[in-house]
């Protein structure tokens, strides 16, 4: 039995499943290396599990508990909240405002995901006050979460980085995060404008931002969870901390002083897409050794050339991503594929066909099959408007395989 037909073949089910059922694809992934590997290949469990990502575990379990720590005790919040004042009302800028703070804050660590649970039910409100049409604010809140999505910092960047060091582009981790940021700005601010955006300025209305004292006010638990973010920040810049040790250490400080709830903030950590993505990293690494990954690779080769490979890449790495995971399935399935498509195309930048899959997987994602574009959607007041802006999400999501394809072809 040919195992590199077998492994690529689990590849494929497991992308299927992932697409098609609510069932987490790395336990199943992890089932299906071992059954390849040890039954059909004659491996020890242990040579198939050597796979596991120890070191991108770790990191991505300590970024999300010191984050989990500072949504859970309310210092996200009330940032966000003061974010929402420097306003004053105005309509047109409101949305802008929101897509700011949403890259900001994802940016910092929350990741992409987290930020759109954190910001949407709000963005949401303030659009039903403020007669902003639902979609704009989506398209907005939405994109501004995914542009952070891909910073050092935040789960999806930690394992787009991992991944890249692995077939070795290291270094990247900045590249990465702006040309991702860029091209959510470029597609956010156009749609915006395009859509209605300019009718908010002109229209020149203003309303009233009605919160609590207790919205915005930062107690000493806050203080506290705002300078161990700020002083990880600083170690990871300038002092090449490592990043997960790093927010482990923060996260140990804050559950010492009493400043974060600990065991609700374990609880409350994404657990789904850690063992997601470690799990389709076990079976990665075992069509590597079978010659599974060199089939796949085999597979993109033939639907591209030097010259077009970043379009192409973009487009099928995103129609694939409006139905599954971008950072637990896609990315780890498509980002070790690199090395091989270059030699099999006889050229290319690796670090272009990197940033255009990285760029066309996450432009998808505002779709409503998606965890961003659902998050968004369900902060949706009105039940007559929830179809219609479905609709249109969808439209939009689809529509993005193609606008990030252009964008990849384009400018990598």
């Amino acid at each position: 039995m040919n195992l590199a037909y077998v492994s690529l073949a689990a590849l494929v089910l497991a992308i299927l499943v992932s697409c098609f059922t609510e069932l987490n694809v790395g336990i199943l992934a992890l089932a299906l290396a071992w059954i390849v590997g040890v039954y059909l290949g004659g491996m020890t469990l242990n040579e198939v599990i050597a796979g596991f990502p120890v070191g991108l575990f770790l990191t991505l379990a300590g970024v999300t508990l010191l984050f989990s720590q500072a949504q859970l005790n309310g210092t996200l919040d009330r940032i966000a909240h003061r974010a929402v004042r420097i306003c004053r009302g105005n309509a047109g800028i409101i949305p802008m405002m929101f897509f700011t703070l949403a890259a900001a804050l994802a940016s910092l660590g929350p990741g992409n995901v987290s930020t759109a649970a954190l910001l949407a039910p709000m963005a949401m409100a303030v659009a039903g006050r403020a007669a902003i049409p639902a979609f704009l604010m989506i398209i907005m809140v939405g994109n501004g979460a995914q542009a952070g999505a891909l910073s050092p910092f935040a789960p999806t960047g930690v394992i787009v980085n991992g991944l890249m060091d692995k077939i070795g582009l290291p270094g990247q981790e900045w590249h990465t995060y702006w040309t991702n940021l860029a091209a959510h700005a470029l597609v956010a601010f156009g749609a915006y404008f395009l859509f209605g955006g300019l009718k908010l300025f002109r229209s020149s209305q203003v309303f009233t931002i009605e919160q609590k004292p207790e919205d915005i006010a930062l107690e000493t638990s806050h203080w506290i969870t705002i300078v161990v973010i700020g002083t990880l920040l600083v170690g990871v810049l300038l002092f090449e901390v490592n990043v997960g040790m790093g927010a482990l250490a923060g996260a140990v400080i804050l559950a010492i002083l009493g400043a974060a709830d600990h065991k609700s903030a374990v609880k409350n950590m994404p657990w789904s897409v850690i063992v997601m993505m470690s799990g389709v990293t076990v079976l990665i690494s075992l069509m590597e050794k079978t010659g599974g990954l060199d089939l796949f690779t085999a597979a993109l080769a033939a639907l591209a050339t030097p010259g077009t490979i970043t379009g192409v890449i973009a487009f099928v790495i995103g129609l694939i991503s409006v139905y599954s995971s971008t950072s637990g399935v896609v990315l780890p399935a498509f980002l070790p594929t690199i090395p091989g498509l270059i030699m099999r195309l006889g050229g290319g930048d690796p670090v272009s066909i990197a940033t255009s899959m990285n760029v066309g997987a996450h432009l998808v994602d505002l779709s409503p099959l998606s965890t961003t574009g659902a998050l968004c959607l369900a902060g949706v007041s009105s039940a007559e408007n929830v179809r219609s802006v479905f609709n249109k999400l969808l439209a939009w999501g689809l529509s993005m395989t193609v606008v990030g394809a252009i964008i990849s072809w384009v400018f990598f």
